[in-house]
Formats: C-alpha cells, structure tokens, sequence
C-alpha cells in the first residue's frame, strides 16, 4: 500500500460537477494498492497516519499528530501510484491491484482510518475526478507499508 499524504487547509474532490467529500483543515490522501495488500498494510498505514506528527506546536515545531490537532481526511484511491516508467514512455500499471481487489482494501483502509478517530470524506473508487486542495506548508509525505 502506497499512500501520498498532504496536509491541506481545505480541500475538495468533485465527480461529474458534484462534491462528493470536502475538508477543511487536515490531510488528502492519494491512496495506491498492489496485488499484495492485506488488512495488515491498512491497518499499519491507517495508524502511521493518525499518530504522525506532522502539525507545529507552540514553538513551530512539526510535533502534533492529527488527532491532536483536529483535522479531517479527504482519501482519494490512486492506482497510478503503481505506475512504473522505467521502460518506454507509457506507465506500466501491472504493479497496481485490480479493481475487485482494490476497492474492498481502500474501503477498510478508509474504515481503518475512522476507527481510529478520523473523520473520512472520500472521492468515487474508480470515477474520473476533480480533486482541489490548498496545500499547507506544503507538507507531503509518503507512507508504504512495504
């Protein structure tokens, strides 16, 4: 599991002219799953990403999770995260879990998330979408659990 992390002031995702999650402060997650994921990658990724401490105290120091901080999630499923560009110029997607698989992994992982105390707003599995965002710091971080 492969998970692009952006701490945003406010962020949106829009399906066919229609909001479908939005957030105020907090993190957009662009979420990619390979072949091999299982509930063990969700739930060490979910837990990474509630306890990270990615938000400044007092002294401007990145010391504060998201949990501590307040904030939402706005999780977006990415399988072009598992696009690979070594050979040619057309990304090779093998690497990224098909559809049937994938979907089941990013909703638990999406529940993984709200188990442990998030808020969760989410886009459309599989739909094209407008995702708008306000990037704070900006901070992004990758997250994988292999």
């Amino acid at each position: 599991m492969r998970v692009v992390l952006q701490r945003s002031k406010e962020a949106s995702v829009t399906v066919d002219g229609e909001v479908t999650g939005s957030i105020e402060s907090g993190y957009v997650l662009l979420v990619g799953v390979t072949h091999e994921d299982t509930q063990k990658d969700v739930d060490y990724v979910a837990g990474k990403i509630a306890q990270l401490r990615l938000f400044e105290d007092e002294d401007g120091k990145m010391n504060r999770s998201i949990l501590e901080n307040g904030g939402d999630i706005l999780s977006i499923s990415q399988f072009t995260l598992y696009g690979d560009v070594k050979k040619g110029r057309r990304p090779s997607f093998i690497q990224a879990a098909r559809p049937e698989t994938a979907e089941p992994i990013w909703e638990a992982f999406n529940d993984a998330l709200r188990n442990n105390g998030l808020k969760v707003e989410t886009g459309i599995f599989g739909a094209m979408m407008d995702v708008e965002l306000v990037n704070d710091g900006p901070v992004t971080i990758v997250v994988e659990s292999k």
